[in-house]
């Protein structure tokens, strides 16, 4: 029997129960979860917000790290068993004071939800000169991951969430200019490897912290109405997709196809919480269940929601996650030593 994900070997549909349309909230019915201990980075807004929403309600404290407070604060108020803290991803300093923060409450960590991503920017850089998608969907999340080891340790049962998209399609990780130091810069070739590198650090993660009881997943929330994500995408972009009219609105027909935010954020919590992942990590996961692994066989058509699925196996190879770890160490300048 497998024992890790690498190359797709787990990458099956386990038949959940669940699909596309269920909720976050049909998925924690019945699910308490008091006592446990969660960090949702974004989990202000869109999919983390609910994500947050979710888990409070089921008893989890959630410790939400944002990088713009006022809002933030303005959007949680209300939220049971919230705890609201600075972080930027872009800034590796506010990443360190925010694990070292945590670390000396001396509490265990049960989920790290690394949620938090940007999409359609334009080209910049942080001040290492490290391209900024790249730096807030991956790089700030394994420096996290890393600092916060020791608390997801103590949990003797933790996971580790990587949201990740549909878009890791877009690009495999381009280890020879990751930063688009030498190549023309294409925001969604930017996009695209930095989701590829989500779903490799969770195959990584998993098997290298399986034996501390910790399992790592990455995801795909669906094709959500309602987010932000894309609120710096030129128009034009859209409309060569063909979700948007030649006004630049988006056609009703692609509309009524789309996730609710409860819908796009059901994955997420069933993740965290499925019994059915006891004993499975590494995977990559859409609609409540594991995906299926993508070997050309999946007609994708962004006017139509229901075929944005599946998972490329370049995400999942084994040299390439092994690679992109050790890439990472070096870029981050932390010795992720598990």
């Amino acid at each position: 029997m497998e024992t890790n994900n690498y190359y797709g070997a787990l990458q099956k549909p386990l038949n959940s129960g669940f699909n596309a349309k269920s909720t976050s909230g049909e998925i924690i019915k019945g699910i308490d979860l008091t006592g446990k201990i969660a960090i949702v980075t974004g989990g202000h807004t869109g999919i983390g917000l609910e994500t947050t929403k979710t888990l409070s309600n089921a008893g989890v404290t959630v410790i939400v790290a944002a990088r713009d407070l006022a809002k933030a604060e303005k959007n949680l108020s209300g939220i049971a068993n919230v705890e609201l803290e600075s972080l930027d991803f872009m800034n590796p300093e506010s990443i360190d004071a925010f694990a070292l923060k945590f670390l000396s409450s001396k509490r265990p960590l049960h989920l790290l939800i690394n949620n938090a991503g940007i999409m359609w920017v334009p080209l910049r850089r942080d001040h290492r000169g490290y391209e900024s998608q790249l730096v807030t969907n991956y790089l700030g999340q394994f420096q996290l991951t890393s600092r916060l080891f020791p608390a997801l340790k103590k949990a003797n049962g933790a996971r580790v969430l990587n949201v990740s998209s549909y878009g890791h399609q877009m690009a495999p990780f381009n280890f020879d200019d990751p930063n688009f130091m030498h190549r023309d810069y294409d925001t969604l070739q930017g996009y695209g490897q930095s989701k590829t590198a989500c779903n490799l650090f969770a195959l990584e993660l998993d098997n290298r912290a399986k034996e501390f009881n910790i399992r790592a997943y990455s995801l795909h929330p669906g094709s959500v109405l309602g987010t932000d994500l894309g609120r710096e995408e030129p128009i034009e972009l859209f409309k060569q997709m063909g979700t948007h009219d030649q006004d630049g609105n988006l056609k009703l027909e692609v509309a009524a196809l789309l996730k609710t935010i409860p819908q796009g954020t059901a994955t997420t919590i069933w993740c965290a919480t499925s019994p059915m992942l006891d004993n499975i990590g590494g995977v990559y996961c859409e609609d409540a269940d594991v995906a299926e692994l993508d070997l050309g066989n999946i007609e994708h058509r962004f006017d139509d929601p229901s075929t944005i699925r599946g998972v490329q196996p370049y995400s999942l190879d084994h040299d390439n996650a092994k690679r992109l770890w050790d890439l990472s160490e070096r870029m981050t300048g932390i010795t992720f030593d598990i």
